[in-house]
């Protein structure tokens, strides 16, 4: 029975200097023993994440895409700092070990932590894995709940004050995300012209509850626990996280969850067994949020199509490289085809919208 994620051989193009990684691991952290094994994760489409091993223990390096990237994106020393902040008071941040801006090292900045070892959910459930209609509702509730969980930290008393700024968080990430599209739209892309208007219109006032927000919050982002695999005991990849309105990270979740009755262009870019029987809906994704935390989410359809348009644009950057020959992995070829799914469901929201 196959269920704990794992690493493969490390695709061409994306090696390390074995040598020089080895050097800087025995001297930053301690208890090192046995041979070095570097493997790479295949999942992720961004930032690129490498299981270490030195005997039994195992860690994970993480470090930019090779190639051209975008300019504020890839920051590893502000993911390294939000794991150190974290890890001690929200116990599914992985323990950060060491990181370096040092390019004699790699080249570039890259950070490594303990791995949590465990199962992720990808596409489809892995060989071996049942979960009955109640397991996936109850496993829905906890995603929710540990959401939660994060947006009720004190980011103040947590030391990340400093970490983003709250005021006028939306209005940035909309005029943000528009200007990253126009710079990175191929000739093969929607347009996406409606769909930034409506969002420009529709913007809601400012939140009142600024948060930690993790901005990739979703199913394959976290780590399920072998041996009760409707408990999390991870949550990865912050790379986007930040101090901001929580309902744009519920939507940015949600712009992920393809559920069983949505269309087949839905359907067919869907990355996660979020349909499957017993799995809430979207709607009752958002009740339990807001029941639990008492905001209201009356304007939702702003934060979910906000969500589905961001996530466009996260595809559109990353097959930009492709398209125009900055990567060979061929993974990216066809995210035009989500871009176009999302711009499709973009649409749809605001058709049905009363906002």
């Amino acid at each position: 029975m196959k269920t704990i994620d794992g690493a493969v051989e490390v695709r061409e193009g994306e090696a390390l200097d074995t040598e020089a990684v080895e050097r800087f691991l025995r001297d930053h952290i301690e208890g090192l023993e046995g041979p070095l094994v570097i493997r790479q994760f295949p999942s992720g489409f961004s930032n690129l994440t490498y299981m270490i091993r030195f005997g039994d223990r195992e860690l994970v390096l993480r470090r930019p895409p090779f190639g051209t990237k975008a300019r504020s994106a890839h920051d590893m020393g502000r993911e390294y700092r939000i794991l150190q902040a974290l890890h001690p008071i929200f116990p599914y941040a992985p323990r950060p070990l060491a990181y370096t801006e040092d390019p004699a090292v790699m080249g570039c900045p890259f950070y490594v932590m303990e791995r949590i070892r465990g199962i992720i959910l990808r596409k489809d459930l892995p060989e071996g894995l049942r979960l009955s209609p109640d397991d996936a509702r109850r496993l829905c509730e906890r995603l929710v709940d540990v959401h939660l969980e994060l947006h009720a930290i004190d980011y103040r008393r947590a030391g990340l004050a400093d970490f983003g700024k709250p005021e006028g968080y939306v209005q940035r990430q909309v005029e943000g995300w528009c200007r990253r599209y126009a710079a990175a739209r191929t000739e093969d892309a929607p347009d996406f012209g409606p769909v930034m208007a409506w969002l420009n219109e529709k913007m809601p006032a400012e939140t009142v509850r600024p948060a930690i927000i993790h901005n990739d919050y979703k199913l394959d982002n976290v780590v399920l626990d072998p041996d009760d695999p409707l408990n999390i005991i991870g949550v990865l990849d912050w790379e986007m996280a930040t101090i901001g309105d929580p309902l744009m990270d519920l939507g940015n979740s949600l712009a992920y969850w393809v559920q069983a009755d949505d269309p087949p262009d839905l359907q067919a870019i869907r990355l996660m067994p979020t349909h499957i029987p017993g799995a809430l809906t979207r709607r009752q994704l958002v009740e339990r949020y807001c029941r639990a935390s008492g905001l209201r989410a009356d304007n939702f359809d702003f934060y979910y199509c906000f969500g589905l348009f961001r996530l466009a644009v996260i595809a559109q950057q990353i097959y930009y490289r492709y398209y125009h020959g900055q990567t060979r992995d061929r993974r990216f070829k066809t995210l035009i085809v989500a871009v176009q799914s999302l711009s499709a469901a973009a649409a749809r929201v605001m058709e049905a919208s009363d906002l």
